[in-house]
């Protein structure tokens, strides 16, 4: 007689167990929000789990920003709101998430399921008995929005994860309180294929571009911000190397070449940008681009110029060559075709110089950007995270040369104010062992300062650099039909007491001059090892600016002038 009993079904775990134990085969080992009423099940649940931490945040936006910083480094973050009130707050950063690219996992704690079908009139709603109007509105900024359930948890979450990883875009779950705790129903799921790429449209594709390369040696690579979210950096660099050709980034793909390799010869910013950038990248008869995005800013106020007939434009899952699309064709799969072919320009990359190269400014002068911008690329280490503001700082780090294997991090398609501050604290997170260095302006940071002190509570020690230059100094070289103008003035804040008022203790420096700047940034240099640090840089001329932006603001205001 047979004494072996049959095994025991293996007991399902609950919705919020599985939920994580997804996040964690990602690699998520925090997640970031707020703590609300309607998700007090979820973060239970996180609390009790073994492998991811809930970083609170000290509002929604904040964490958002977070979410979004850790995204970029780490390939996928996640968020935890409350329904209503939280996940409206979280709005902005999850919009921001997805016009930048970047795969975040929004859950939203919902009330009780039974309430929701009753339709009953309860707090943190429109009081309209409608509980499905955020997930409907957040259709409109998400790759995927679903309302979770034990009976659908399976499928649902696996493929949430799978859309927001295919399009680098945030999804939305949404789960009432009271199922979070409930085991999942278990289903067989068919595992979905990812996107694979046609040959023949493949060999069509390099048929058609070896045709534009051949009697040719006038190329010249562009690589862009999908690049960076595709993990296309190490092949554009090889095929940059192998057809030895020049390359440069554009704005918003910053960092998406490595700005140490000999082929790389700057950022392409039409008008505002280096001009020996701008003369080898418009006289070349053709040119690859890789990840591009054609926005505003990329284009320079479309006063950068690509002919497209000559253009190779590679996305992530197909290819335009001139005026013919091929469909079907994987970027990764097109490159190393490309390196395939054995082509090969002839000729030496043309030399440039960097614009920051060099060191300007005598000791005892007031500190300006032609000064300190120099400064800051002196002072880049190899492996560096630099999260840039939008204002000034974005245009002119823009032109700062990055050391090798450095990250930058920067919002130039939404171009939130406020966004950096949140998501360099997001970078400390999922990079703890990099050094993370902050460049924000003193209005981009009174919208979202108390992220400082979540870094403190973190135990962060970034290196903030805060330019006070006494207001909103970008949007004063914006409006060029007014001047003066009240509403870009900001209150004078103590920026090196932030710690004291947060609780926490930090290096702290103020520089006016190029000395005092020296000094500062070589003392944080050594205080960085063990706490946070404040270098606040104060400006004595409020319209003291990067090239970049001069350049931008007489084009417009020779627009204004055409106008009148």
């Amino acid at each position: 007689m047979d004494d072996k009993q049959p095994p025991m079904p293996e007991s399902s775990p609950t919705l919020g167990q599985y939920l994580f134990d997804c996040l964690k085969a990602e690699g998520i080992t925090e997640i970031f929000g707020i703590p609300g009423d309607y998700n007090f099940s979820l973060l239970d649940t996180l609390e009790r789990y073994d492998g991811i931490r809930f970083i609170n945040g000290r509002n929604e936006l904040g964490a958002g920003y977070a979410s979004d910083g850790y995204g970029r480094l780490r390939g996928l973050s996640a968020l935890i709101t409350t329904f209503g009130v939280g996940e409206m707050s979280a709005c902005n950063a999850i919009a921001g998430a997805s016009s930048e690219h970047v795969p975040i996992v929004h859950i939203v704690g919902a009330p009780k399921s039974m309430d929701q079908q009753a339709h009953k009139l309860v707090h943190h709603t429109l009081l309209n008995g409608d509980f499905d109007v955020f997930r409907q509105m957040y259709g409109h900024l998400c790759a995927y929005a679903v309302i979770l359930t034990p009976e659908n948890a399976e499928q649902e979450i696996p493929a949430a994860i799978r859309i927001a990883k295919q399009t680098r875009k945030p999804v939305y779950l949404m789960v009432a309180i009271d199922l979070v705790a409930k085991p999942i129903v278990r289903r067989a799921v068919p595992e979905k294929k990812q996107g694979a790429t046609s040959k023949p449209a493949l060999e069509a594709a390099v048929q058609h571009i070896s045709g534009l390369l051949n009697g040719t040696s006038n190329v010249v690579l562009l690589s862009d911000v999908l690049t960076l979210r595709f993990g296309l950096r190490d092949a554009v660099q090889q095929l940059a190397l192998r057809f030895n050709m020049p390359a440069a980034s554009l704005m918003l793909g910053k960092s998406s070449f490595d700005e140490r390799h000999p082929n790389y010869i700057g950022v392409y910013g039409g008008a505002f940008g280096s001009d020996q950038v701008r003369n080898i990248v418009e006289s070349a008869e053709c040119v690859i681009a890789v990840g591009m995005i054609w926005t505003d800013i990329n284009s320079a106020k479309d006063t950068a110029k690509l002919d497209r007939l000559r253009l190779v434009d590679i996305q992530p899952e197909f290819v335009r060559v001139g005026e013919a699309k091929y469909e079907q064709v994987m970027a990764a799969d097109l490159i190393a075709a490309l390196i395939g072919t054995g082509w090969t320009r002839s000729g030496a990359v043309p030399p440039v110089t960097f614009p920051y190269d060099m060191i300007s400014g005598e000791p005892d002068e007031p500190i300006r950007a032609a000064s300190y911008y120099p400064r800051f690329q002196r002072m880049l280490k190899d492996k560096d995270i630099v999260v840039v503001e939008t204002g000034t700082f974005a245009y002119g780090m823009s032109q700062v040369r990055l050391p090798a294997g450095a990250d930058y991090i920067g919002q130039q398609g939404w171009q939130s104010i406020g966004y950096a501050t949140p998501a360099a604290f997001g970078a400390c997170m999922a990079a703890p062992d990099r050094r993370v260095l902050l460049f924000t302006g003193d209005g981009s940071l009174q919208l979202t300062v108390q992220e400082i002190s979540t870094m403190l509570t973190g135990g962060c020690r970034p290196i903030l650099f805060i330019l006070n230059n006494s207001g909103y100094t970008i949007e004063k070289y914006l409006n060029v039909k007014t001047s003066n103008q009240p509403y870009n003035q900001i209150p004078a804040w103590h920026y090196t007491q932030l710690a004291e008022v947060f609780g926490g203790q930090a290096f702290t420096a103020q520089a006016r001059t190029n000395r005092e700047l020296d000094e500062a940034i070589a003392a944080a240099e050594q205080a960085q090892t063990s706490r946070l640090c404040i270098i606040e840089l104060i400006v004595t001329d409020p319209l003291d600016a990067p090239d970049y932006l001069i350049r931008l603001r007489k084009h417009l205001e020779r627009q204004e002038r055409l106008k009148g």
